[in-house]
């Protein structure tokens, strides 16, 4: 993989739950798995969006990272203000530990 292509940077998000020390109560926070991340973002051309129909319509998005180990469905990416919901992740077709793909959806910010 070409080091040029990877041109953004991402951060990507665990969500754990945190207690109140005074009050007791449980609130959910995202805190960084993993920080500015080479990434390449390339949004799906409306060839792909029509093609997937169904459940992969709201795949809006295909990042694309150098293999990490540790990452699951239950994070989230951040890149500047958007915030991407991965819908998987996919190993490179050779080796399976080069690089992983990432179809996302659009999330919603929390902070």
């Amino acid at each position: 993989m070409e080091a040029g292509r990877l041109r953004h940077r991402i951060d990507i998000q665990r969500r754990v739950n945190q207690q109140d020390p005074d009050t007791g109560a449980v609130t959910p926070v995202w805190l960084a798995f993993a920080r500015s991340v080479p990434a390449a973002i390339e949004p799906l051309s409306a060839r792909e969006f029509i093609a997937g129909q169904a459940v992969q319509s709201e795949v809006v998005a295909r990042i694309v990272i150098r293999h990490r180990p540790g990452l699951d469905a239950t994070m989230r990416i951040k890149h500047g203000k958007l915030v991407y919901l991965p819908a998987g992740f996919l190993g490179d077709k050779d080796s399976g530990t080069e690089y992983v793909t990432i179809p996302c959806s659009l999330g919603v910010s929390e902070e």
